[in-house]
């Protein structure tokens, strides 16, 4: 597994990041990005891969402490917004999900069996796999 242990190594990496999403985007920044994970990177990479005047919803509750390319936040006018409220929404997020494209294409890796979900766990942890392959959401397949 790839450790990054200065900053710059994070950022490099945020950068990349924000370069996939940009191609999966047709060459653009994106207009909003939903972070889910708390993740410092994953934070990163959305303020590198959202368009100038866009918006940052910060869903994930990560550490209480992290290091963000601000200046590059405020550079391209992105609004960074603290979401902590989603008592009685999860019907109208179940609408929004089916209704999103290639759903299934967010799912990197997936492990068959009970017994596979610490390996599970241990993954999601990751920023990529064995193989370099970018780990996005790790999923346990619990059916027989």
């Amino acid at each position: 597994m790839k450790r990054f242990e200065k900053i710059e190594e994070k950022l490099a990496f945020a950068k990349e990041v924000a370069e996939l999403v940009r191609e999966q985007n047709g060459g653009a920044d994106v207009d909003a990005v939903f972070e889910c994970t708390g993740v410092e990177s994953c934070l990163q990479a959305a303020i590198y891969s959202t368009r100038p005047g866009g918006r940052i919803m910060m869903v994930g509750m990560g550490t209480p402490i992290q290091t963000l390319p601000i200046s590059a936040a405020a550079l391209r006018e992105v609004d960074l917004v603290g979401v902590f409220r989603y008592a009685s929404t999860y019907q109208e997020a179940i609408q929004v999900v089916e209704k999103l494209p290639q759903l299934a294409s967010l799912i990197t890796q997936t492990f068959k069996g009970f017994e596979r979900i610490p390996e599970a766990f241990a993954m999601a942890g990751r920023v990529s796999d064995d193989k370099g392959e970018l780990v996005l959401k790790v999923v346990v397949d619990l059916t027989r």
